[in-house]
């Protein structure tokens, strides 16, 4: 009886060891896809709420939601094309939490910018999808949208919006 419960002890043990390895593994993936950005200014995609940790910037960047999509839904023919607003948060390991509202254009007369500027890089937004139909409006993807962003280094030359 006691060589019994010695060997489920000892199996549930193992059982339990095997659980942590997995486990481990899982985190250690999550973390790599987590910066994913490279010192050659590549697009970061994030999906709405997603939160990622870029580390050649000591950046944290969470793309909260979309503020406003007025894009001509596909399949209908509109007078102006329309824009679509991110609301992306930025802090860095020096900074305070900044929200920037970068636009898929440029608007003037609204002040939606495509570029903005964050501790000395400009952060451009690349994509917004996905676009809406004339079946299911701009309401219907709340939740489903993606982004991609551009980091570069600053220009000095170039003016925007400096946070």
């Amino acid at each position: 009886m006691y060589k019994s419960i010695l060997f489920g002890l000892v199996l549930i043990s193992l059982m339990n060891c095997k659980a942590q390895k997995e486990a481990t593994a899982q985190n250690t993936d999550n973390v790599k896809s987590e910066s994913p950005l490279n010192t050659n200014s590549e697009i970061i995609y994030f999906s709405e709420g997603e939160n990622k940790f870029i580390k050649e910037f000591q950046t944290n960047i969470t793309f909260k939601n979309i503020a406003e999509d007025s894009r001509c839904p596909q399949g209908t023919q509109c007078i102006w094309a329309g824009v679509a607003v991110a609301n992306v948060e930025f802090m860095s390991t020096t900074s305070r939490p900044v929200i920037l509202q970068l636009s898929t254009s440029e608007v003037s007369g609204k002040s939606y910018h495509k570029t903005q500027s964050f501790n000395g890089y400009n952060i451009t937004l690349q994509e917004v999808t996905p676009y809406p139909t004339s079946q299911e409006g701009a309401k219907s993807l709340s939740g489903k949208y993606k982004i991609g962003i551009l980091i570069s280094k600053e220009n000095d030359q170039q003016s925007s919006t400096t946070r």
